[in-house]
């Protein structure tokens, strides 16, 4: 089963501890051997690493462990093909321009008759790929772009209302958990997972939060306040007090603070009278 980690931070950190567990899962710790990616978002733009291949022994991630690059907002992506060849094109997370910015995805499910939905949408943003994932994408961006017309970053609130909106549809077609970030805020939605005894159920994403003190040798990381960091995966990457997310729960984060939490409104059925 495919999963996923992020992070964001306020001041900039380097996760190698996590990012090594989190790799080791994509051929030594689980079967989700099929690719790779992570993206280090950095103001407008992003720092972009994927490819075709298990994470647990790519050369690439020992490449970017060994720089130590130190970042504030992260996304990344280990794959077990269910849809698309195992190309570079069909590794997380995606990568797009939207309002003058990098925006980043990855999502972990599958999601059944995307692509009726997806022919009914505008085309400005296209797959390159043929995963359920990337167009899933491209539907959430179709719905951001007005919001991202006008100059300067939306609201924040608005972006959460798109988020919600879109995470339901998504729901309605299957496993929906996924990463979004725009460069600003981190955007986390939980759903459902296939677990190891092939049940899918939730919790679909995890959190953890860190108050601790600052990298030392990384930009900022000087004396002064405290570090914020808000993590996100697929299952725990260490024994702290990871908090699973309800189901249908979306968390936007920005600068390490989780200040925005939306809980999916349950569907309860009527009976006729």
């Amino acid at each position: 089963m495919c999963e996923l980690f992020g992070f964001s931070s306020l001041f900039p950190t380097r996760a190698t501890f996590s990012l090594r567990t989190f790799a080791e899962h994509g051929g030594f710790t689980s079967d989700s051997v099929d690719g790779w990616g992570l993206a280090f978002l950095e103001g407008r733009d992003a720092r972009l690493y994927k490819e075709p291949a298990p994470a647990a022994d790519s050369s690439w991630l020992h490449f970017i462990e060994e720089r130590r690059i130190p970042a504030r907002l992260m996304i990344s992506h280990i794959r077990r093909a269910t849809r698309g060849a195992k190309t570079h094109v069909n590794a997380q997370p995606f990568q797009r321009e939207l309002g003058g910015r990098a925006h980043v995805f990855a999502h972990n499910g599958d999601l059944d008759g995307i692509d009726m939905k997806f022919s009914g949408a505008a085309r400005r943003f296209r797959p390159m790929g043929e995963t359920d994932s990337e167009i899933a994408f491209c539907i959430l961006l179709e719905r951001m772009a007005p919001l991202w017309a006008a100059d300067g970053t939306p609201d924040l609130e608005k972006r959460r209302a798109v988020v919600a909106d879109f995470a339901s549809d998504m729901r309605a077609l299957g496993p929906a958990n996924f990463l979004y970030c725009d460069g600003d805020a981190l955007f986390a939605h939980g759903h459902r997972r296939t677990r190891s005894d092939g049940i899918v159920a939730p919790p679909g994403l995890w959190r953890l939060e860190r108050r601790c003190e600052r990298d030392r040798d990384a930009p900022d990381g000087a004396n002064g306040a405290r570090q914020h960091i808000v993590l996100f995966a697929s299952v725990p990457l260490s024994g702290e007090d990871w908090s699973p997310l309800a189901e249908g729960e979306t968390i936007v984060v920005k600068d390490g603070h989780a200040f925005i939490r939306h809980a999916a409104r349950q569907r309860v059925a009527r009976r006729n009278t």
